[in-house]
């Protein structure tokens, strides 16, 4: 592997981009998809020329638990339909590593297999966890996959003050998929994908 970055700036420069975003008014957001688990907004990326999405919704769980299903780990495989593959790369701590991962197919694949490869950081965030990552342009690109880039990303998980057994998931994500892909299909399955991310996190949960 080549240019693998100084873990300690990186994860701090992440943490406080997340945070910028979280504290994003409403005014400036625009409802994209509403579902019963989540509700999912969207505005103009100032990273590249596609959209910032944030996810919103409530996790029966504890903090800790739902966020060890969303990190890397053996977990996130098991239960999300859109990941095929994960490898850990590079582990810095316990909270910070480099990973590469596949997705699969989507829109009757008009939007092909992606590969790619990931800087991701957990931290703590008020009384809950943040876990974020940012794509690295580094490794090999296997054949038949299309190499995206994830713009800063990342998910917070506060318990719910009146009921600690929920917690509040609010995810911030801005995918470039690259490749030769008409903006509204990207958008479509955007919406779409982090919609059913808390359905499929909530049955994992729960299993």
């Amino acid at each position: 592997m080549d240019r693998l970055p100084n873990p300690a700036p990186l994860a701090s420069k992440l943490r406080n981009t997340l945070v910028r975003y979280h504290s994003i008014g409403d005014g400036e957001w625009r409802v994209a998809k509403k579902t019963k688990d989540a509700t999912v907004w969207r505005k103009p990326s100032e990273e590249f020329s596609g959209y910032l999405y944030k996810a919103q919704g409530v996790v029966e769980d504890v903090t800790n638990r739902i966020v060890d299903h969303i990190r890397p780990g053996p977990y996130r495989l098991d239960w999300d339909s859109l990941m095929t593959s994960m490898d850990i790369m590079e582990t810095f701590e316990e909270n910070c590593c480099v990973m590469r991962y596949t997705t699969a197919g989507q829109l009757w694949n008009i939007i092909a297999p992606r590969e790619f490869v990931d800087f991701s950081y957990t931290t703590s965030y008020e009384d809950g966890l943040l876990t974020c990552g940012i794509s690295l342009d580094c490794g090999e690109v296997r054949p038949n996959f299309v190499r995206g880039f994830n713009h800063p990303c990342g998910w917070f998980c506060v318990p719910l003050k009146d009921s600690p057994g929920h917690s509040l998931l609010t995810g911030y994500i801005q995918t470039e998929l690259r490749g030769m892909l008409p903006q509204s299909a990207v958008d479509t399955a955007m919406s779409s994908t982090l919609a059913n991310f808390y359905s499929d996190l909530k049955k994992a949960l729960k299993a």
